[in-house]
């Protein structure tokens, strides 16, 4: 006894903790209750815009890393960029050819303009000159000290997609469509050239020297990280399952980060004017290479179906799966090992470069241009977000970050040092119906202040409200939005410390009462008759739950199971289509009418079915008129409910079956007779007619006007019969309800 008294109340608690933490997921909106819609991931927060502001792997919000522009070349796009020891920054263009120079102080200046139309490779030679490759078509050229270019290796290669220089001071070139790579060194007033390897690829794309000036290079199509000793010797370091390794960045530990794209990210030729302008050259272009996003993602959960407790609300993926993968970088170590730190079957990654604190990368994307910084255990964090379309370029020098964008193309430092301001826009959130807001509440620290807006245009415009009264107490505030459908966070985070790592959001969180809207009944339909309706099997689910006033379908969802079919004679069934935009549970209430009377008598109400069946035998004959009414009472409350209806088309209700007899004698003539039979029906038409004969199988008769499709048909037989004595010819008629009339005659011969 003792031990069920003490039972009992735990058990009590348990299912009230249960409740309560399954009420903390986003459950589907209903008019009754009030939906909460809460921002707790990360994969939730990338929907958003953040300025100055950093999306950790576990989903919170900080300030970012400063990230300042520098210099605007003015053009669409920088393919290609290099710091010299001096911290002069070198940017290639395209599609102009050109070759600017940015100071430390960030004034920059056309250095020089190339005749042909891509700037894909620099790099600053030990000598202090800029080597710059250019595509298609191209050439290397020598700028030295006093600005001047000339030609310094003019391969018959059609694109030079990479460069580097050697220990020993020589030029490395990359190249393709023939995938060789050269040897270029001084050599008194002529550079010496020669081939170092054919790599049997397509394209050598990108060049790096490891920390022990071992030469480095990633290919394409096969997707091939090789090593190269002096003598042109290749041994491969990684054989990816992309095909391009489209960058290279040696870490000070020995190892080597490798950008790789799959087909998505490499699906057209190599960068000319025509091809896409938002997309940095690869070895196959890319004209699928930007994933245009815009400024706002519109979130609409509130009718969703609420996932199982206990399991993901989306199926996870690893990024170690690779099958549809955009692009990925990977970790080759010192030891020969690989890993997958961080992959993408959406994101286009299109610039990498060992990240200044060491044993973490940073990874520049086409999404929204942002920078994510992934540690060597891959944890993922969206580090900042441009003000451009992407990151085309990175490049190191001590613990500064030069960061190149496409479209527009700029110039940005990125350093350690915080910004002392951030802003995060959340996605837009679709109450699917007009909603009364209630509060908004969040986790965080700092000096941290929430701001809201809503509207009734899908993306936020002149005419949204304007952003509320800062709220500042996380654990809650009412909202100041005017009513509408969509609403908006903004959350401003503010440095308190010299370093502004005290600035924290996480689970943002906003409550919110949608509008009541009547149910609609979208369609009825009619099945032929004689088909009958019969729910199917569906699993019990524990009563308790839902009289405890919790949605059953967040511990077990119910499968939408469609109703059994099966025959009976006379029945006629009703299915009907219904929605209601506040996703309440319905129920129905169906009616009928002949079509001669006014008034609607009740055949079935309070039930969940979206079918009926009538037993037409419990209706005389005539034309009927069925009306089904929605009721959303399960969720709402008494005087709150309310009820859409819908008539169905006149159905006709036929039991009496037709009237079949022998129209004059039979008439003999050999082994043939010839009989006439009437088919009459007082309610609708004859459908079809069949004859037997002694017994026989049941054929199929025309009538005499060679259609059946009238209540009066008549049917003249010529039918062989064999043998001496009485026969029997049979036959039976059917109306369009499927009733049966037959008649039969007995003639001699």
């Amino acid at each position: 006894m003792t031990n069920n008294t003490s039972v009992q109340p735990r058990a009590t608690q348990l299912l009230f903790l249960l409740i309560a933490f399954m009420l903390a997921f986003d459950a589907p909106a209903h008019a009754g209750g009030p939906v909460v819609w809460q921002t707790d991931s990360r994969e939730d927060l990338l929907k958003g815009e953040a300025h100055g502001v950093s999306v950790t792997d576990t989903g919170a919000l900080m300030l970012a890393p400063r990230f300042a522009q520098m210099f605007d070349t003015e053009q669409a796009y920088i393919w290609s960029s290099t710091v010299d020891p001096a911290g002069n920054v070198y940017l290639g263009t395209g599609h102009d050819g050109r070759i600017y120079k940015v100071a430390p102080d960030g004034k920059g200046a056309l250095l020089y303009d190339a005749p042909e139309l891509d700037v894909t490779a620099l790099v600053v030679g030990r000598d202090g000159a800029l080597y710059a490759g250019t595509s298609p078509d191209g050439k290397v050229y020598r700028i030295g000290a006093d600005n001047k270019a000339t030609v310094y290796f003019d391969p018959p290669d059609k694109y030079i997609w990479s460069l580097a220089v050697l220990p020993d001071g020589a030029l490395a070139v990359g190249t393709g469509d023939s995938g060789k790579l050269y040897r270029v060194r001084e050599a008194g007033a002529k550079p010496e050239t020669s081939l170092l390897i054919d790599i049997n690829e397509t394209h050598v794309i990108s060049l790096a020297v490891d920390a022990k000036g071992n030469l480095i290079a990633g290919t394409d199509p096969s997707g091939l990280v090789l090593r190269i000793s002096p003598d042109g010797k290749a041994f491969a370091l990684f054989d990816a399952p992309l095909r391009e390794i489209h960058a290279l960045a040696p870490a000070p530990d020995g190892s080597i980060y490798a950008l790789a794209l799959g087909d998505a990210a490499t699906a057209a030729r190599p960068p000319t004017p025509a091809a896409n302008p938002t997309t940095p050259p690869t070895a196959s272009g890319n004209a699928q290479g930007t994933v245009v996003v815009t400024s706002n993602v519109v979130v609409d959960e509130s009718g969703a179906q609420a996932q199982p407790f206990g399991q993901p609300q989306a199926q996870s993926r690893s990024r170690n799966d690779l099958q549809n993968a955009r692009s990925a970088v990977f970790r080759i170590q010192p030891d020969g090992g690989t890993d997958v730190l961080w992959s993408s079957t959406t994101i286009n990654a299109f610039s990498v470069a060992s990240a200044p604190e060491g044993r973490a990368v940073l990874i520049g994307t086409s999404d929204k241009g942002r920078i994510y910084s992934v540690t060597d255990d891959g944890r993922d964090t969206l580090l900042l977000q441009s003000t451009e379309d992407q990151i085309s370029a990175l490049v190191a020098r001590g613990r500064e970050v030069f960061a190149a964008s496409s479209n527009q193309g700029k110039l940005f430092r990125l350093t350690t040092e915080t910004v002392s301001e951030g802003t995060y826009e959340s996605p837009v959130r679709d109450a699917r119906v007009v909603a009364a807001w209630g509060r908004v509440w969040w986790q965080g620290r700092g000096a941290v202040e929430l701001q809201t807006r809503s509207g009734n245009t899908e993306r936020p415009d002149m005419t949204w409200s304007d952003w509320s009264a800062a709220y500042r107490e996380p654990a809650g505030a009412p909202v100041l939005s005017p009513r509408a459908r969509f609403i908006q966070w903004r959350a401003v985070l503010h440095a308190s410390t010299a370093s502004g790592s005290d600035a924290r959001v996480e689970n943002v969180s906003v409550a919110y009462q949608p509008r009541n809207v009547a149910p609609e009944i979208l369609s009825i339909t009619t099945l032929p008759v004689g088909i009958a309706l019969q729910p199917a099997i569906q699993v019990q689910t524990d009563p308790n739950i839902e009289a405890a006033g919790f949605d059953p379908g967040l511990i077990s969802p119910v499968p939408q199971v469609p109703p059994r079919r099966l025959f009976q004679r006379g029945a006629i069934s009703l299915q009907w289509q219904a929605e209601d935009r506040n996703n309440d549970t319905l129920e129905y209430a169906v009616y009928y009418r002949a079509l001669s009377e006014s008034t609607f008598h009740l055949l079935k109400e309070h039930q969940r079915e979206n079918f009926y069946t009538i037993d037409g035998a419990a209706l005389g004959d005539g034309r009927y008129v069925f009306k089904v009414i929605a009721s959303d009472a399960p969720d709402n409350a008494i005087d709150a409910a309310l009820t859409g209806e819908r008539l169905s088309e006149p159905v006709d209700i036929d039991n009496t079956p037709p009237v079949v007899r022998v129209a004059g004698d039979a008439q003999l003539s050999g082994d043939r007779v010839r009989v006439r039979f009437q088919t009459d029906d007082g309610t609708g038409i004859i459908k079809r007619a069949d004859v037997s004969i002694d017994g026989g199988a049941w054929r199929t008769v025309i009538p005499e006007d060679g259609i059946a499709d009238s209540p009066h048909e008549t049917y003249a037989l010529d039918l062989p019969i064999t043998g001496a004595g009485e026969h029997t010819i049979s036959l039976r008629a059917f109306d369009a309800s499927g009733n049966m009339g037959s008649a039969r005659i007995v003639v001699r011969k």
